[in-house]
Parts: structure tokens; C-alpha cells; sequence
């Protein structure tokens, strides 16, 4: 029957046009495959006593609009995402829940604002490491979680389930190939390098760059997301030659003048 259930979740995921979802037992928080690691509080079944599986969706961000970020287009984009997101998540958890396995939906972000993130930089629950446990990808230098098929440019949503279904395998093989464009395209300097969890990115100096661009409808910045070389995305819309990023490079100038038309309208 679980197997059953498992297929019918995968089929209404692709009738929403879900591009990613993967399963993870719930037992998997308690057993931690490195130090630091998700604290108790922060776990499913504390937050929801009786989850068996944590369900995990993603939605793509478009590498195209994102080469413009920060800018409004990407804002907009992530707008919608996460709109998406939500949406989606509320609609998966009512299904299974209506089908006799309770189940509740975990928002995109799970955070008020800008100017909360600030104080106190760290959401109730982590749709990242709820990826890396449902085999959907790992950590990579920006402590971005990388999948195999657009690097971190990934939205997560979760869902906490009553049911009991078979989870996926955790991706062993590392994902990022340590190149450092994430470190030092960062213009706040918060992504230190050294690999996760070794080294955490400062995020009181990504908050706050965050909050000076949303007063410009900017937000958010992108930066080490975009120049990331992982993903099959890259391969899809011919961005393979990472030089693009490179200022000096002639391969850049098209997709600068690109970046400086879209910058140069509907934001401040």
C-alpha cells in the first residue's frame, strides 16, 4: 500500500507540474550524517508528533532571469516561485490528509520578514536539509543545497506526513567541484569557503544586504547562485562556458548588456 500511496503522491506532483519531489523517513533527522546537525526542536516529528515521511517539492529557478539578478525580474520570479510553492504544498498535504494520512504543509520560508531574519537568522524548520535527507541533492561551498539538475537554483517546500513511505537514498557523491565562485562573487563577503559545514555563511551580512535591496525591489541577491557551474540547467539554455561571469571575458558582454538593460527599469 505504501508503495501505491508513494505513486499516487508522484502522479499529483506531476499534474501540478512539479518538477522535483523526494521522500525521506522521518527517523532520518535522528540519526546525523554530520556535525553540526539539525537540533531536536527543529525536527519533524517535534513539530509534528506522528510524521513518518517528510515529502519535499521543488520549483526551478530560471538561470536566464537569475544571470540578471539582483534586478526586478528576478524578484518577481522568486515572487511567484514561491507563490507556487505554497500553493502546491497546501494542495499535496490536503490530499493525503483527505485520504485518511494527516499531514500538514511547511511554508517556502517560514519567517515574517527581512528585519526578523536580522534578529534572529534562522527559519523554524530547514526545506534544505529536508532535501539532502529526501536524496534530492547536498551542501555545496554557499551552503546551498546543489541538485544534479539545476546546481541550488531550487525553491523547497516540505510536507510533514502521517504516512509511511519509502524513502529515497540520501545523494552520496558530492555535487560541488569547489571552485569558488560562489566566495568570491559575494559582495558582502559572507560566503567563507571551505565547504558545509565546515565553514557557515555569515547570515547576518546576507540579511542585511537582502534588506537594502528589498527597499529597491531587488531583492533577493542571487549572486552565488547564479555563477554556480552545477546543474543540467546550464546545458539547457547553453550557459555551459562558465567565462560568461568573466568580467574581462568577451564571452560576458551580451549577457551584460542584458543585465544593465533589465537593472535599469522597474526598480529603484
Amino acid at each position: 500500500m505504501s508503495t501505491i500511496l508513494r505513486r499516487q503522491i508522484i502522479r499529483k506532483c506531476s499534474s501540478m507540474d512539479i518538477p522535483l519531489v523526494g521522500f525521506a523517513p522521518a527517523d532520518r533527522w535522528d540519526n546525523p550524517p554530520f556535525e553540526p546537525w539539525v537540533p531536536e526542536a527543529f525536527r519533524p516529528a517535534s513539530l509534528f508528533p506522528g510524521t513518518r515521511t517528510v515529502i519535499v517539492i521543488g520549483f526551478p529557478i530560471s538561470l536566464p532571469i537569475i544571470d540578471t539578478a539582483p534586478s526586478i525580474w528576478y524578484h518577481e520570479l522568486y515572487r511567484v516561485v514561491n507563490d507556487m510553492l505554497d500553493s502546491c504544498g497546501y494542495r499535496l498535504a490536503m490530499f493525503l490528509t483527505e485520504k485518511g494520512y494527516p499531514s500538514v504543509w511547511v511554508p517556502r520560508d517560514g519567517y515574517g520578514s527581512i528585519d526578523v531574519l536580522k534578529e534572529k537568522p534562522v527559519a523554524f524548520f530547514s526545506h534544505r536539509h529536508a532535501a539532502f535527507c529526501a536524496g534530492l541533492g547536498n551542501f555545496g561551498e554557499n551552503n546551498m543545497l546543489l541538485t544534479p539538475q539545476y546546481g541550488p537554483r531550487v525553491r523547497f517546500a516540505s510536507l510533514f506526513s502521517t504516512a509511511e513511505l519509502p524513502g529515497d537514498p540520501v545523494l552520496d557523491d558530492p555535487l560541488c567541484i569547489h571552485c569558488k565562485r560562489c566566495v568570491s562573487i559575494c559582495p558582502v563577503s559572507a560566503v567563507p569557503g571551505g565547504g558545509y559545514p565546515e565553514k557557515l555563511t555569515d547570515k547576518h551580512a546576507c540579511a542585511a544586504r537582502s534588506e537594502k535591496l528589498k527597499r529597491r525591489y531587488l531583492s533577493p541577491c542571487g549572486c552565488c547562485i547564479k555563477v554556480c557551474p552545477v546543474g543540467k540547467d546550464r546545458s539547457q539554455y547553453n550557459r555551459d562556458d562558465m567565462r560568461m561571469y568573466n568580467k574581462n571575458s568577451p564571452l560576458s558582454e551580451p549577457y551584460r548588456r542584458i543585465q544593465d538593460h533589465v537593472r535599469s527599469y522597474g526598480s529603484r
